[in-house]
């Protein structure tokens, strides 16, 4: 079934409107129309959850992302020094903005990891961690996370009273496949043609696929690759950049227009989740093991995950060079320890490197930008006219 508002036959403009007012509505009335269809939904919290188990059973896997709503009752359960995003998910759920059947998170980062028993403190469901490995340079981490991937797939199984076939996750698979095709296209277009797609729309885009039916943000991004390609925009005098930090947290929207005004943001870690299997994930006889071995062998670099193959301020350079960017932005969302340790890292490999870059932190509600704009376009025009 489609959950989201007609948007067929409407322009570029409108739909991408439209995107971004279901994104930034608390009340997330995709979901909403899902449950009155008769669905199940399974909230996951960043960064990576394999949705295709999910979609396999016949459930809304939903990507748990925050929302612009004042915690007032999540503040009661957790600490005032940890990140917003947390305090916001469970604020939506707590006042009945948002309806799951089943929750799961993984232990990204020290709040994260106990995330999942507060949320079963509160609600009657299954609250489940996804223990991804923490070494995934072992020989058996591949082994070790297919077994976990089973584990949920039970579990899942018992909450839809669905079996999760093979042949269902390899459907799924092939969904999620396509999928990812389509944003790497999305990505190319920002990264040859960053004039066509801003970095708020390339956004909005990606984010709203973990809102909806990923079959209907596949018709909804076929649709809408068309027409930014035809789009008759002039390309500017703008430096190109890469924006790294929103691996977990997301800024606000109006945080990356102000950015987009400034500068060709030419690739990003946004939604990292959304993308971080870079190929496409084999089905074959045995989809948990191919999942798993994805995971291990074909996912992005993030500083949630260790491993010592990709390491990270490496992965920034090599994205640099692939997009040709001049310039980087280094953001971290605030009192995120695994963002703010990361720009230690980041910021003196640039330093040897002789790149610019231009540092800043936010928070999911934020509302004033002036200063960061004013900071944006002095660091740019000191680029421009060194």
């Amino acid at each position: 079934m489609k959950v989201l508002e007609s948007w067929e036959g409407k322009p570029l403009e409108e739909i991408l409107e439209l995107c971004q007012e279901t994104l930034q509505n608390p009340e997330v009335p995709t979901v909403k129309r899902w449950r009155e269809a008769g669905g199940k939904v399974l909230g996951h919290f960043q960064v990576y959850f394999p949705e295709e188990i999910a979609h396999a059973a016949g459930m809304l896997p939903l990507k748990m992302c925050g929302a612009p709503v004042e915690s007032r009752y999540a503040d009661s359960r957790f600490g005032s020094y940890l990140c917003s995003i947390i305090k916001t998910c469970l604020e939506q759920v707590l006042t009945g903005r948002l309806e799951l059947d089943m929750f799961i998170s993984p232990p990204i980062c020290d709040a994260a990891r106990n995330l999942a028993a507060i949320w079963g403190r509160n609600f009657n469901y299954p609250c489940q961690i996804l223990y991804l490995p923490q070494n995934p340079n072992s020989s058996f981490s591949i082994h070790y996370l297919r077994d976990e991937y089973d584990r949920l797939k039970g579990v899942i199984e018992e909450v839809t009273g669905n079996a999760i076939t093979d042949e269902n996750l390899c459907n799924s698979i092939a969904v999620f496949n396509h999928n990812r095709k389509l944003l790497r296209h999305l990505y190319d277009i920002k990264r040859e043609k960053p004039w066509h797609v801003s970095i708020d729309e390339a956004f909005v885009l990606t984010a709203l696929g973990g809102k909806i039916p990923r079959e209907e943000h596949n018709q909804l991004l076929e649709t809408v690759l068309q027409l930014i390609e035809q789009k008759e925009t002039r390309k500017q005098d703008r430096i190109r950049v890469v924006f790294e930090g929103g691996f977990c947290e997301q800024p606000p929207l109006d945080m990356l227009k102000t950015v987009g005004q400034s500068c060709y943001v030419v690739d990003d870690d946004l939604n990292i989740g959304m993308r971080w299997l870079k190929k496409d994930v084999e089905a074959g006889s045995d989809p948990l093991w191919n999942l798993a071995e994805a995971y291990i062998e074909k996912s992005s670099y993030s500083p949630v995950q260790h491993d010592l193959r990709k390491p990270k301020e490496k992965m920034l350079m090599q994205r640099m060079e692939n997009s040709r960017a001049e310039a980087a932005i280094i953001t971290a969302a605030k009192m995120c320890e695994p963002g703010l340790e990361e720009q230690v890292t980041y910021t003196r490999t640039l330093d040897k490197a002789n790149i610019p870059y231009f540092i800043s932190e936010f928070e999911e509600n934020m509302t004033s930008f002036d200063h960061l704009e004013i900071q944006l376009e002095t660091f740019i025009e000191n680029i421009l006219f060194d």
